[in-house]
């Protein structure tokens, strides 16, 4: 992680559903994608939680998650999730960063903005904005793997 804005005003209390304890769920997930741990990313969520990369239709459940995750992770070497800037504003976490990763033997990055709703100490949605065409075109993937595009 580069360098890191942390927006305190709401609740710096460290304790459960605090803005301190969501930078750091955010930032046990990053370690995990960066371990390419699947179990401990998938882990990160609720049983019901949602990840949805915003332009195709949302992966539901801690084990479909897991499912996705790992999935796209067999044909990966390396990921790095370089985070330029995270904060808690409302209760909800954003990070802005650059994927960078090693996918079938390609190089690539992509720039993403992640947005995290909590429950607890855990993930209830995470959303995904980034340009799906560059991703694909960086993992050097001819034909989207997301059948269901919208």
């Amino acid at each position: 992680m580069t360098d890191t804005a942390i927006d305190t005003r709401n609740d710096t209390s460290g304790g459960s559903g605090s803005d301190a304890r969501k930078i750091d769920i955010a930032t046990r997930m990053i370690a995990a994608w960066k371990a390419m741990d699947w179990d401990a990313a998938a882990a990160l969520f609720t049983e019901d939680g949602v990840l949805h990369s915003m332009m195709v239709d949302p992966i539901e459940g801690r084990d479909a998650i897991h499912k996705r995750i790992s999935g796209l992770g067999e044909l990966a070497t390396e990921i790095i999730l370089d985070v330029s800037n995270m904060g808690v504003i409302n209760g909800i976490l954003y990070m802005e960063r650059v994927d960078r990763f090693v996918y079938n033997g390609n190089t690539g990055a992509v720039p993403v903005t992640g947005v995290f709703e909590f429950e607890g100490d855990l993930i209830k949605v995470w959303r995904e904005y980034y340009d799906r065409g560059q991703l694909l075109r960086e993992m050097g993937v001819a034909q989207d793997f997301d059948h269901e595009t919208r």
